[in-house]
């Protein structure tokens, strides 16, 4: 009863930290589905500083940040050029990374809708994939077009269409990407049955460490997260996600992967650059400047300390 009356206080008051830290205990979860709806009301640092307050266990410093995570941060409010607009468009990333390392290593695009009234299924093959170009988590696997409820598939993707991504954890990149729905080809490795996500951790140029991604469609199993340092050396890290057992192998082509990361990441304080393996040739999968957009802990936290000190902060730009 005493913490719903200061609850209450609090957001008379204006004490919006303290209403959200108290809210946080009351309702345990609730609390960011409302945040994500005032999202757009708030001001960049304001929906940082209170997401980070209900998705971490410690306080934010913007002043002078140390930690992995609060790094990305600051780099949300004070890292911003053009390109990076590009780099995480679905569509136009593509040609950029093509320009960069070679059209070899880019799956190929069967379509590009602007609305999904424009989508003729008759048109695609059995197989293919459709994401929006915009935001996280807007996908559709086909893997037998006979079999697929496409009404569902169509309400997927035109509400993820729909979603101002931006808004919902500040990433500045994707705030004047163009929402697109792209149609690619469908991959899958022959040995795992599965599109295996190598993300590497590039700081400069120069790759530090990387996770790979297993386990992502397979129904009942939880996705499985691996941390390995450049070396492929497994770290002892969760990050979002249970390890994998047995752990998953090196690929094959993992020192052509680190050298091409290397490359996309050329300049840039901190860029995850993501490759997919599939019999043994390399695919672009897409770039991401805020890992799990720098919410999500590290457990145990020296690995949080650990990528932080790998990022060196540029001067401010905005």
């Amino acid at each position: 009863m005493r913490l719903r009356k200061k609850i209450t206080n609090d957001l008379m008051q204006g004490n919006f930290m303290s209403f959200v830290h108290d809210l946080k205990q009351l309702w345990n979860g609730i609390p960011l589905m409302l945040l994500d709806k005032v999202a757009p009301l708030l001001s960049d640092s304001t929906l940082i500083k209170l997401k980070w307050e209900l998705c971490m266990d410690y306080p934010l410093n913007l002043d002078n940040p140390k930690t992995f995570n609060e790094k990305l941060q600051w780099l949300k409010l004070h890292d911003r050029k053009p390109i990076y607009t590009t780099m995480v468009d679905k569509f136009e990333a593509k040609k950029c990374v093509a320009d960069i390392i070679g059209e070899e290593y880019i799956i190929p695009t069967i379509a590009v809708y602007d609305r999904v009234e424009d989508i003729d299924f008759d048109k695609l093959p059995d197989q293919f994939v459709m994401k929006c170009t915009h935001d996280s988590g807007g996908l559709v696997i086909c893997k037998d077009k006979s079999k697929l409820d496409k009404d569902a598939a169509l309400r997927t993707l035109d509400h993820f269409l729909h979603r101002r991504y931006y808004y919902q954890n500040r990433e500045w990149p994707y705030k004047n990407v163009k929402p697109r729905i792209i149609v690619e080809e469908f991959m899958e490795d022959s040995k795992t049955s599965e599109l295996r996500d190598y993300k590497f951790f590039c700081f400069d140029g120069e790759v530090k460490a990387l996770f790979i991604a297993s386990d992502r469609q397979k129904k009942g199993e939880d996705t499985k997260f691996d941390f390995f340092d450049a070396d492929f050396n497994h770290i002892d890290v969760r990050n979002g996600h249970p390890n994998a057992d047995p752990l998953p192998e090196r690929p094959v082509m993992f020192e052509k992967m680190k050298e091409l990361a290397g490359k996309l990441s050329k300049g840039m304080p901190h860029l995850r650059v993501d490759f997919y393996e599939v019999d043994g040739k390399v695919y672009f999968g897409e770039l991401t400047f805020s890992h799990w957009s720098g919410f999500v802990p590290f457990e145990p936290r020296e690995w949080d300390e650990k990528f932080g000190e790998w990022i060196k902060l540029p001067y401010k730009n905005c």
